[in-house]
């Protein structure tokens, strides 16, 4: 009995290349989304006046990519959150 049975499909191993990819995606986009909401909940919950600004910011980052969008939540959990 094989290990994976959509190996033996034709095109089964660029199948399971895809369902990868897509979870890999979609793991990366909800991440993004929590730690944008994250980021707005916080800074609202502190009563900062920036809250908007740090949210688009973030949401701004991530849309540039995965480690610019990681900076961003890095700066303002270590530099404004103090």
């Amino acid at each position: 009995m094989p290990a994976l049975p959509l190996l033996q499909l034709p095109g089964g191993a660029e199948l399971i290349i895809v369902l990868v990819v897509l979870v890999i995606g979609l793991a990366i986009l909800v991440g993004s989304i929590l730690a944008t909401y994250w980021v707005y909940k916080d800074a609202t919950r502190r009563g900062d006046d920036n809250a908007i600004i740090w949210t688009v910011l973030t949401a701004l980052g991530f849309f540039i990519g995965l480690i610019p969008g990681l900076i961003v939540v890095a700066v303002y959990a270590l530099v404004v959150r103090k």
